[in-house]
């Protein structure tokens, strides 16, 4: 398991860091013209970076749920709190994963285009959802982690 978590870890430092990057950027570039002029140039950059981060977390993720012998016990009764913050950690991923996906396709259909009112709204509120999804998921990373 050490190489798998070493390289969750990681994968989770580009994630969580990317989209925080993103998130400030977003926020500090007031000006329409300022934001039309940055982010056709590295939102797709972004966007393969943080796919490929993306895999690799939720291919790690797996590996270490699978060689702990952890699949069976998710999809059991058994509730510990363990199990519990895991179950909820995997539930908050499942979200976030959906609204990458959302996220990303608005991004690439749009991408030297004009967003409509529509896929602005569901552009940013996918994106809004999972920069703040991703600290709860952080937060369940660590209540994990102090309780093992």
């Amino acid at each position: 398991m050490g190489w798998a978590l070493h390289l969750h870890l990681v994968a989770a430092i580009a994630w969580i860091g990317g989209a925080f990057f993103m998130f400030m950027l977003g926020v500090s570039l007031r000006k329409k013209e300022d934001q039309d002029a940055v982010y056709p140039r590295i939102g797709p950059i972004y966007g393969y970076f943080e796919t490929a981060a993306l895999i690799i977390l939720l291919s790690t993720g797996y590996s270490m749920i699978s060689s702990n012998g952890l699949l069976d016990i998710l999809f059991s009764n058994l509730s510990n709190e363990v199990i519990d913050a895991l179950r909820m950690k995997l539930y908050i991923v499942a979200v976030i994963v959906v609204l990458t996906v959302i996220h990303m396709t608005i991004s690439l259909m749009t991408l030297h285009t004009e967003k409509t009112p529509l896929q602005r709204l569901f552009s940013k509120g996918s994106s809004m959802g999972i920069f703040l999804l991703n600290l709860i998921v952080l937060h369940y990373a660590m209540v994990l982690r102090d309780i093992l």
